[in-house]
């Protein structure tokens, strides 16, 4: 059943589906798995990913169907409600069908934006736990994470306090003669804590740590998050994980998590997180979550190990990528493509008659602030505008060989004209379009959306990666930049150059990703400019390294990594039902 919108919040929608939600040992019936295959977790379940992929690995794949956006406002235009909609609408349909998205972290649940868990009658359950910490996996992820940053900040002091002698005796290792001023990593926590962003740590004697400057970013911008999303096995996240980076020593040798020793231990705390989390649909559609890195810093997208499961476990199987097709789409396209050997049958493109209206020259949208009522109102002549940034996006899809199918999300404001224009700009740019009304009317209202999502996975496409493995980074970046965000080329800056001839002529990056750093809300480094500018040049000014994720991060503009709690957070609508333990408030705009 489809619930009433305008009279429940999407906590108390999520919280009426959840009395009929299956329970672990009825998902294991429903889905054909082994007794062992399925672990338990409350009202959710972890899939033993290794069990299920030593049984099913010979099955043919299901259809790949990845999810993603035009340049959003910044409330988003609701890819994980679109993702969440499609699945309800195949499973209206009878079809098989599953799907995965990633984790939330905590700090948008507590900020602005809330927890992405979808809407309306298109969510997913259950949302409390999916909102609040779910099995686990974030947690984890920290208590490795800062391990690190533990077996490090300990080693050095030991380092001052001791010499060679009584140091060999206590840590059986070589003088690691860490520079304090170049330690990479920092510590991370699963909140928007901007008072955190530059600490100094060590205040007091010699026996209270290393006094030195240091830092923390939000959890889901850790290293071991990217690496969760990306790699196949528990092997390849063992072997990856000798390799992080954490600081470089006097003489500007890396010092890596391997050097420190530390490396099992971290990956003893993440080895449950390799099995993805299954929850489901408001409708009861199988929908695992798992991993949720950075978009803009790393590469936005669920696990390939939840693809590889839902493949064999779905004949549809549908996947979303972090923001706009510029970005999401880019780096699922030839980062998680490429590592995964994973082939997509179509692509999803989200647009939104509002978000078209803000790229035709509509009035400013900021989170916290009521929208605009130009927003609210009919403007045909904002969305014709505004369709030059959904043809750029169809482009951008159909250099990687496939042919999208746009997914009008449709809002109770939209007018049948400014529909009719969305259509027409799809449909001439060579793009299948659908209007979906999930958010109000769950899988029914996603039916045209389903069909056309069919139909496209019907045709052979001829998907292919934007660049080969051998190109060299300036020439990857400059190609990513003409091709995907329309720039005239790139410039960098002398550092960057520098760093990034360094990078080409050292082997051992050869088989490093490229992971392109910047807004996502413009098509430029700069998030005022809305539409498709035109006669930019993208600039340069450094680049990251992250040697276990094997990612060289190009940054276009300034990123941080630890988000701010805004002046309207999230936090202040939530609470707790003394008489019943149920959470009330959690909310979401995604």
């Amino acid at each position: 059943m489809a619930y009433d919108v305008s009279k429940m919040a999407d906590w108390q929608i999520a919280e009426a589906a959840e009395e009929n939600m299956p329970t672990p040992e009825e998902w294991r019936a429903k889905l054909g798995l082994k007794k062992d295959e399925v672990l338990a977790y409350g009202k959710v379940a972890k899939l033993d990913f290794l069990k299920i992929m030593e049984r099913l690995g010979k099955k043919p794949d299901g259809k790949y169907i990845e999810v993603t956006a035009v340049t959003p406002t910044p409330l988003g235009e609701g890819k994980t409600t679109t993702t969440m909609g499609l699945i309800e609408g195949l499973g209206k349909q009878g079809e098989n069908v599953g799907g995965c998205i990633r984790q939330p972290s905590g700090g948008p649940t507590m900020n602005v934006k809330g927890t992405a868990a979808g809407g309306g009658n298109a969510i997913l359950i259950p949302h409390t736990e999916f909102s609040m910490g779910l099995t686990g996996d974030i947690n984890d992820i920290m208590n490795a994470h800062n391990l690190a940053m533990i077996a490090l900040t300990a080693r050095m002091q030991h380092e001052r306090n001791y010499d060679d002698e009584r140091l060999a005796k206590l840590t059986r290792m070589r003088r690691l003669d860490v520079d304090p001023t170049r330690v990479e990593m920092g510590w991370i926590m699963d909140f928007c804590a901007q008072s955190l962003r530059n600490i100094v740590i060590g205040l007091g004697g010699r026996m209270d740590g290393f006094l030195m400057q240091s830092k923390f970013g939000i959890a889901v911008s850790s290293e071991l998050m990217a690496m969760l999303s990306i790699v196949r096995d528990l092997a390849d996240l063992r072997e990856r994980m000798n390799n992080i980076t954490v600081a470089f020593d006097k003489k500007g040798k890396p010092i890596t998590t391997g050097d420190l020793e530390v490396a099992g231990a971290m990956t003893a705390w993440m080895r449950n997180t390799i099995n993805p989390t299954l929850c489901c649909t408001a409708e009861y559609q199988p929908c695992m979550v798992h991993a949720g890195p950075f978009a803009n810093i790393a590469v936005g997208q669920s696990s390939i190990i939840a693809d590889r499961l839902g493949l064999k476990m779905f004949d549809y199987h549908v996947t979303e990528s972090g923001f706009a097709a510029d970005i999401g789409f880019e780096k699922f396209w030839n980062v998680k493509c490429r590592y995964s050997g994973l082939k997509p049958n179509v692509s999803v493109l989200v647009a939104t008659v509002r978000s078209l209206k803000m790229h035709g020259g509509g009035p400013r949208v900021v989170p916290g602030v009521a929208l605009p009522s130009a927003y609210k109102k009919s403007a045909p002549q904002l969305v014709e505008k505004g369709c030059v940034n959904l043809v750029h996006h169809i482009n951008i899809i159909r250099a990687a060989g496939i042919n999208p199918v746009v997914c009008v999300n449709s809002f109770p404001t939209d007018t049948k004209e400014e529909v009719a224009i969305v259509r027409r700009a799809a449909e001439a740019a060579g793009a299948r379009c659908a209007v979906s009304t999930h958010y109000s009317n769950g899988g029914a209202g996603a039916l045209e959306l389903a069909d056309a999502v069919k139909e496209a996975c019907e045709e052979k496409n001829n998907f292919k990666f934007l660049y080969p493995n051998e190109m060299k980074l300036r020439e990857r970046v400059n190609k990513v930049a003409k091709v995907v965000y329309g720039a005239d080329g790139v410039s960098w800056t002398p550092d960057a150059e520098a760093k990034a001839k360094m990078l080409e002529a050292d082997s051992q990056f050869d088989d490093y990703t490229t992971m392109m750093v910047k807004t996502h809300l413009s098509l430029t480094h700069d998030p005022t400019l809305k539409g498709v500018p035109k006669g930019w040049t993208l600039p340069i000014r450094d680049i990251l390294i992250y040697s276990g994720a094997k990612f060289l991060c190009p940054m276009a503009g300034t990123i941080s990594l630890m988000p701010g709690t805004g002046s309207d957070p999230a936090f202040r609508k939530v609470d707790v039902d003394v008489n019943t333990g149920k959470v009330k408030g959690l909310h979401e705009v995604d």
